[in-house]
């Protein structure tokens, strides 16, 4: 593959249906960053994931579109740290960490949107 057609970097566009109450979900208890609000529009980050949130008050929220729910894979660093910070802060875990056959670390959680996560941190 020629690396000038490279993808650098990802970004998640999500629509949730109260963005103020999104927001502050992903700020407070999944420790983002505001990046940039405004327009119906909220960016955050935390590391390298940037997730865009957009007010779609009328859309069918996703917690209702069952396995079409999940959005992302976020690979991370200290997983069972993470897991521990989502549990003080009462995320709704999905999943506990458990190693899979794949080699790789995983656990789910559930946003109050109803997007589902998995975050995955590779092991030997």
């Amino acid at each position: 593959m020629d690396n000038q057609l490279r993808i650098i970097g990802t970004r998640y566009v999500l629509a949730v249906q109260d963005l103020k109450k999104s927001s502050d979900f992903y700020i407070d208890q999944l420790g983002f960053k505001s990046v940039w609000a405004g327009e119906g529009w909220h960016f955050i980050s935390r590391g390298n994931c940037m997730i865009m949130l957009g007010e779609c008050a009328d859309d069918v929220p996703a917690a209702e579109t069952n396995n079409h729910s999940y959005f992302g894979y976020l690979e991370v660093e200290n997983i069972d740290q993470l897991y521990d910070e989502f549990i003080k802060k009462k995320v709704e875990i999905l999943t506990a960490p458990e190693n899979k056959p794949w080699g790789q670390r995983e656990f789910a959680i559930r946003t109050i949107d109803g997007h589902r996560i998995m975050f995955g941190q590779e092991y030997e």
